[in-house]
């Protein structure tokens, strides 16, 4: 039975007997040394590539850390990748069926997970066309925020009221994306109205010196204001004047409250709707009714 054991052939021809062999068994100890020697070689040369990489954006600030992040992740996997297909070849596996397994496999799963491909494909192109990058200001599909994190999955933004917003990036590539900190200005943009009655001469002049008294409004590119529409119960003025972009909403904010403060003191009024409301009783209208014939 032991002799029918040992002669059966169990693995590439070989029966047990050959494979507890003395040089079958060195030659298999000299194969694990040198996959695990092969091993530690790959990972430290993908860490350290990896970090070389990142290295190349910690000295340019110019460059987008997200993109040599990334980029920094994906060689690392690459040569980990080749580093488990030579470990398979040193023990006499054939890397190209391997390869053509993994294709096979991974057509199978890009198939059933259609949608979150469709997010890592959209992430691709977000971080390498970079229409956004990490602290700027954005509206995407109507969620606005500061973007906090690029993934290939999804971005990540800190709401105006510092909620966490997680959007799918196939969502953001594939809509409107308004990019709030990607130029150094912003026009800020108001409509003052005054009194008809009002000298619109002081007017303006009292608008324009308040908004441009501030230190935050820039004189070039020039700032203009103009009387913009007559409307019911107003002249209204269109002012808008540069402002850098990160002082925009508050500056925004400030210059209301102070041009209103400034035509209170100037003495223009600023008009408010009104309506004239004429009532009319049954019998006053039967009276004019009888008078009329």
């Amino acid at each position: 039975m032991l002799d029918q054991l040992l002669t059966t052939p169990i693995m590439n021809g070989r029966s047990l007997g050959d494979l507890l062999t003395l040089d079958y068994l060195v030659g298999l100890f000299g194969n694990v040394l040198t996959a695990i020697l092969i091993l530690i070689a790959g990972f430290f040369i993908a860490g350290w590539l990896k970090r070389r990489i990142e290295a190349l954006s910690a000295r340019h600030t110019r460059l987008d850390d997200t993109l040599f992040d990334f980029l920094g992740n994906i060689v690392r996997y690459v040569v980990i990748g080749f580093a488990f297909l030579f470990v398979l070849n040193t023990f006499g596996v054939q890397t190209t069926s391997v390869v053509a397994v993994i294709g096979a496999a991974g057509l199978a799963v890009g198939l059933a997970l259609q949608g979150t491909l469709s997010n890592v494909a959209a992430g691709v192109m977000i971080v390498f066309f970079r229409p956004f990058k990490l602290g700027d200001f954005v509206d995407i599909n109507g969620k606005m925020g500061t973007v906090k994190s690029i993934n290939l999955n999804y971005t990540e933004l800190a709401s105006i009221g510092n909620t966490q917003v997680i959007v799918p990036n196939s969502q953001v590539w594939g809509n409107v994306i308004e990019n709030y900190s990607h130029y150094p200005l912003r026009r800020a943009e108001w409509t003052f109205g005054v009194a008809y009655g009002a000298n619109l001469k002081v007017a303006e002049e009292t608008i324009l010196s308040t908004i441009m008294g501030d230190e935050r409004s820039l004189s070039d590119p020039e700032p203009f204001i103009q009387v913009n529409n007559l409307g019911d119960s107003s002249v209204d003025f269109l002012v808008r004047v540069w402002v850098p972009a990160s002082e925009f909403f508050k500056y925004q904010a400030d210059m209301k409250r102070r041009v209103k403060e400034a035509l209170d003191a100037a003495g223009v009024e600023i008009p408010f709707p009104y309506r004239t409301v004429v009532v009319q009783r049954d019998g006053d209208a039967a009276a004019a009714g009888a008078a009329a014939d």
